[in-house]
């Protein structure tokens, strides 16, 4: 990728043309099968196993499967690095790992389809946790795929499209799956599911492996797992063998950012922990804030659920286009204003109170704003992994994206005791204030050329 982050050099038409790229096109399929499993194993399971009649204690053991997709960063070195035999040969790297990824999702979801949640729960557990494993797992795979798919300019298109058809598969796999069950049984549902996920087997297979070109300092690095095989003779072999291939699967792609970017990591660490912390802190509260203000749980699901889904696809899709038109890092400052300064918008809907106008105002700004700010900053941590190390690397940006906000978050229901919904969501949106600071700082190094 050649690409400069502060490049626009499209037309406008040229810019809206890049969705019509066929791997652009293929993102979309991609995106469906990555969402699908996700609500399966969450809320959509809850309300099985609810209906079914298990009891609650044993229903919120369930919610610890979702660690899987916290800690992907430490099985996507040998995403990264690992060939599939004979799928590998076929398909190649990339693409193996995602259909091998799939046909785990599809196997888990059989699996419960034929499980009884109240005699065989044991069992209802390991295949929700094969599901969620296969699912993190084509998460590296899909995101390693997309990266090195296509140049730069074209990521923030490619991760537009994926939240558009990811939020599509989760609404499919949630409110689709509670319709479904008015005419078929949750077993019913959950092979019908298993079905879905042909979609992007399909892809897969008609998709073609990227071509990746090796970087010297990238080959400089991996001679250093060579030297440990030749200076540790005296080792048993697997030992050995064992040894190198954590150096070069594990220890390389972190040496390698950090040589890449010297002191100015710390930099980039930073914005990626920071950016997401203002909407990931409050999103706990948006629930609450909604009834005690006094909407309806109708007036909920259909503003913030379906029309907010659809407004944050319509904001992924917009910084798709301005992406290359206006230059990466401009429109990433863009969406850390807009993501800190829409929780304004809650502020002032708890002053107006349970008016309609308002809550689709409310919900308007702060999901278009959050696709916008999305797209921008997955193309930006895109643009910051090597083709070398890009499963581990772009593995590690995505789980330290969530990880602060997700622990400041935790907090959210005492600061609101504390000083109420009002001043809460004031607070949310300064905690986008650092974002937005190291963002500039990020702009005026680049200008100068210092980073």
């Amino acid at each position: 990728m050649t690409d400069t982050p502060e490049s626009p050099s499209r037309s406008w038409r040229d810019s809206l043309l890049i969705y019509l790229h066929p791997r652009v096109a293929s993102m979309a399929f991609l995106g469906f099968s990555a969402g699908l499993p996700y609500m399966l194993v969450f809320s959509t399971l809850t309300a099985w196993l609810t209906e079914a009649g298990v009891t609650k204690a044993s229903i919120g053991f369930f919610s610890w499967i979702g660690i899987t997709y916290s800690v992907k960063v430490f099985w996507a070195p040998v995403v990264d690095r690992f060939q599939l035999p004979l799928l590998g040969r076929l398909l190649g790297r990339r693409r193996s790992w995602m259909l091998f990824a799939q046909l785990l999702i599809a196997g888990g979801l059989i699996g419960m389809s034929v499980t009884d949640p109240v005699g065989e729960l044991e069992w209802i557990a390991i295949f929700a946790l094969v599901v969620a494993f296969g699912s993190a797992t084509q998460d590296v795979a899909i995101d390693a795929w997309r990266i090195e798919a296509v140049s730069l300019e074209r990521q923030a298109a490619m991760s537009a499209t994926y939240v558009f058809s990811y939020r599509l598969a989760v609404l499919m796999a949630s409110a689709g799956a509670l319709h479904m069950v008015s005419f078929a049984t949750w077993p019913g549902v959950y092979l019908i599911m298993a079905l879905l996920m042909g979609v992007g087997m399909v892809t897969v297979l008609l998709s073609s492996e990227p071509t990746v070109t090796g970087h010297s300092d990238a080959a400089f690095l991996e001679q250093r797992a060579q030297d440990y095989l030749e200076r540790s003779a005296h080792v048993a072999r697997p030992v050995r063998n064992a040894v190198a291939w954590f150096i070069g699967a594990v220890v390389c792609p972190f040496v390698d950012f950090l040589q890449r970017y010297g002191a100015q990591a710390v930099l980039l660490l930073l914005i990626v922990g920071a950016f997401r912390i203002t909407d990931i802190s409050m999103a706990s509260m948006a629930m609450p804030f909604y009834l005690e203000t006094g909407y309806t749980r109708a007036d909920v699901a259909n503003i913030s659920g379906l029309y907010g889904a659809a407004m944050t696809v319509l904001g992924g899709i917009v910084g798709g286009v301005l992406v290359p038109r206006f230059g990466l890092l401009r429109v990433l400052l863009a969406g850390a204003v807009l993501a800190a300064a829409t929780n304004l918008l809650y502020s002032i809907n708890a002053l107006v109170g349970a008016e309609l106008w308002m809550l689709v105002l409310t919900i308007s700004g702060e999901n278009f704003c959050g696709g916008l700010a999305m797209a921008s900053l997955i193309a930006w941590m895109s643009s910051l992994v090597s083709s070398d190390y890009t499963a581990t690397q772009y593995a590690l940006f995505s789980s330290l994206m969530t990880l602060p906000g997700k622990v400041i978050g935790g907090f959210s229901g005492i600061v609101v005791e504390q000083v109420g919904f009002f001043w809460f969501f004031i607070y949310a949106g300064g905690l986008g204030v650092p974002a937005i600071l190291l963002v500039l700082w990020l702009m005026l190094r680049t200008r100068t050329g210092s980073l």
